[in-house]
């Protein structure tokens, strides 16, 4: 193998860089999952994950990555045969749907050109067509990775409202949770899905749901077989008596995290994730090259997805980052494969990071031999430059 020196510019959506104190967090000896210890620390993470998604409901935690949360939410809430409203508006959003047909459930899909996230109007049109209220749950990416798109959770919400439609609004958060401004109980949401790789900073092994007083009572009449992902022993739990083994070291990590996030602050956090997105957009756009998401009001907070010129092979471009730079980013998926690229931008990041990054791309750009208009740095740097004046200016 090449030997590269320095570190690794980490820059796919997820897994993200992880925190060297959540490293060392995690790297502690294993406590006794049914002891007094553990009992005592995944009550406090119960309580203490809850602000996270801004809400006051229990947020139940499996060791699985985020698609078990997919599963566990359709499992606990439906039964096989029951319609749901589902979107072909990206690959993730794409991949929920298609899990829920392989669980038994009738899938109604609303398209996009995979360029815009979810049409608040749209949703609300096939609601009020449903006079049967035969669907019974809408499922929602809240940020979409494959392309850079972020629905706008409260507009569908109050979409659904005006329909007057009782169908459950089901959230995957988990390329925004940690990451953008995400309200679970004043947007009405009944589950919200979220993974420890992304925001939240952690290795992938935590899948969580948090679920509302309505998913609950829809537990109750659901018929869809469930056994790991059942949800009722989980509330019944109030720390320390998880049905199985829980990843008892992340619980560590997540403490850990928890405590970061804490310092930081989530409306700060919110801020940098949007100074960055913004910084990044402004770099593709110097360089001439095109913004898959299509909607300035879609932008994502966590990842800008770009296309490449005609006849240049996105895939090639990554190869000729990750073996010149050590750089990964990440790839264009489904519909958007070898068309565009990643660019992660959340998590554990900060400017001179994100400058770091932008650099590898503009350099790669030249290495791969593919057009473009120089200054992308410049132009993100000069922004980032300019809001950080900004903001110390307001903070004096």
């Amino acid at each position: 193998m090449t030997y590269h020196p320095g570190r690794q510019f980490l820059q796919i959506p997820g897994p993200t860089n992880i925190p060297e104190r959540v490293l060392r967090a995690i790297a502690q000896p294993v406590l006794d999952h049914r002891g007094p210890e553990f009992a005592k620390l995944s009550a406090e993470l119960l309580q203490r994950i809850r602000p996270v998604f801004k809400t006051e409901r229990p947020v139940l935690i499996f060791p699985a990555s985020g698609t078990g949360a997919w599963e566990s939410a359709l499992v606990n809430t439906l039964s096989p045969g029951d319609k749901v409203l589902g979107f072909d508006s990206g690959q993730f959003a794409l991949l929920w749907s298609t899990m829920a047909k392989k669980l038994g459930l009738v899938v109604e899909t609303l398209d996009t050109d995979w360029r815009r996230a979810p049409d608040p109007a749209q949703i609300e049109a096939a609601l009020a067509a449903d006079r049967e209220k035969k669907i019974k749950a809408v499922l929602l990416v809240h940020n979409e990775t494959a392309n850079g798109c972020m629905s706008r959770v409260a507009e569908i919400r109050a979409a659904m409202d005006r329909a007057h439609h009782p169908a459950l609004l089901l959230v995957d958060t988990i390329s925004s949770l940690g990451s953008a401004d995400f309200r679970m109980d004043e947007w009405g949401v009944d589950v919200a899905i979220g993974g420890s790789q992304k925001g939240l900073m952690l290795p992938a092994g935590l899948a969580f749901c948090a679920v509302s007083e309505k998913a609950v009572a829809a537990m109750k009449t659901a018929k869809s077989p469930r056994c790991f992902w059942d949800w009722e022993p989980l509330l019944a739990n109030t720390g320390g008596n998880f049905p199985y083994t829980p990843a008892c070291n992340l619980f560590f990590g997540l403490r850990e995290a928890l405590d970061l996030i804490d310092a930081e602050g989530l409306e700060n956090i919110f801020t940098r994730h949007a100074r960055h997105a913004e910084a990044t957009r402004r770099a593709i756009r110097s360089w001439g090259l095109e913004i898959v998401c299509a909607e300035p009001k879609d932008y994502s907070r966590s990842i800008t997805a770009a296309f490449m010129p005609d006849g240049h092979s996105a895939d090639a471009f990554r190869k000729v980052v990750l073996d010149r730079f050590n750089m990964p980013l990440g790839a264009g998926l489904g519909r958007l494969a070898d068309r565009a690229f990643r660019i992660g931008h959340l998590g554990d990041t900060n400017d001179l990071m994100l400058g770091g990054a932008l650099f590898g791309v503009e350099m790669g750009l030249i290495a791969a031999g593919v057009p473009y208009q120089a200054g992308g740095v410049a132009a993100a740097l000069g922004y980032l430059a300019q809001e950080s004046g900004e903001s110390a200016r307001i903070a004096a």
